[in-house]
């Protein structure tokens, strides 16, 4: 494993990141930091590269001290498969984010990306509630933050995508007026009328259309490079933007949790996450 930082003492409790790339993942950092700030001497957290034909075959033969895996892509859906429990919200969402050892090699599938992502709303909002959001893209991240909304009372969603897959967020979006729009569509009136704009796209994707997105508080889930053009351009518009490091922090906060069954250092994870990431 590629460990974020050299290990001292004996390990007898690991935990670990599993992706294809996997390198640049900051989870060590937030993981580590909350070992060391909770007092969890013998715990350690590093990345190990995984693509997701190889997940079962990891997970099952994995060493007894691992108590759990975050999961990020290739894998968040072969993470379900390998489960033997599943979270009633990642079975909503379909895809799983971390996988917490239950007893002796039985693991349960939880999505805490949802949890990553009201925490990153009520950083950009506050307690105001948002009535209308409006999602760009329609992929896995779309699904968690979807439901998310639903979860925090927003009555109307409209999802920006080339195609409509309204279909696919029927039972996700119960509850909610759903619209799907093309990138053809108003969007700066469109956006004008909501609460706020969650983009979900990789970087660069909707940079074309930044400037008719940026009419309402952004919450963009990349954070590198930081800030895109959507962020900039609802800046110079007057509003507030907040990137994927409050999700990082935010669902990192709720795995650690399930792994060790104590309550996060959250203010020393943050507090690690944003050094490294000025650094």
């Amino acid at each position: 494993m590629n460990s974020a930082k050299p290990v001292s003492g004996t390990v007898t409790n690991r935990a670990a990141v599993l992706g294809s790339p996997i390198e640049h993942s900051l989870s060590p950092v937030l993981h580590n930091a909350g070992y060391e700030a909770a007092g969890l001497t013998g715990w350690h957290y590093s990345r190990q590269q995984c693509v997701a034909d190889d997940l079962a075959d990891l997970v099952r033969n994995a060493d007894p001290s691992f108590r759990g895996f975050s999961v990020t892509m290739p894998c968040k859906f072969a993470a379900l498969a390998v489960a033997d429990e599943v979270t009633d919200r990642a079975r909503e969402i379909g895809s799983a984010n971390t996988l917490t050892r239950i007893d002796d090699n039985r693991w349960r599938a939880d999505n805490t990306d949802c949890e990553g992502v009201i925490a990153a709303i009520g950083e950009l909002l506050g307690p105001d509630s948002p009535v209308h959001a409006v999602i760009v893209g329609a992929g896995g991240t779309a699904r968690a933050v979807m439901w998310a909304l639903r979860h925090i009372g927003v009555r109307e969603v409209t999802v920006v995508n080339r195609t409509d897959r309204s279909g696919e967020y029927t039972d996700l979006a119960a509850g909610m007026v759903l619209n799907f729009v093309d990138f053809e569509a108003p969007l700066a009136d469109i956006t004008s009328a909501s609460d706020l704009v969650i983009s979900t796209v990789p970087a660069g994707a909707a940079d074309y259309v930044a400037s008719d997105l940026a009419h309402a508080p952004v919450f963009d889930v990349i954070y590198d490079p930081w800030p895109t053009r959507l962020a900039v351009e609802a800046a110079a518009n007057g509003y507030r933007t907040v990137g994927g490091l409050s999700m990082l922090a935010g669902q990192a906060y709720a795995q650690f949790e399930q792994f060790t069954g104590v309550d996060a250092p959250r203010q020393a994870m943050r507090d690690a996450l944003m050094r490294h990431a000025n650094s």
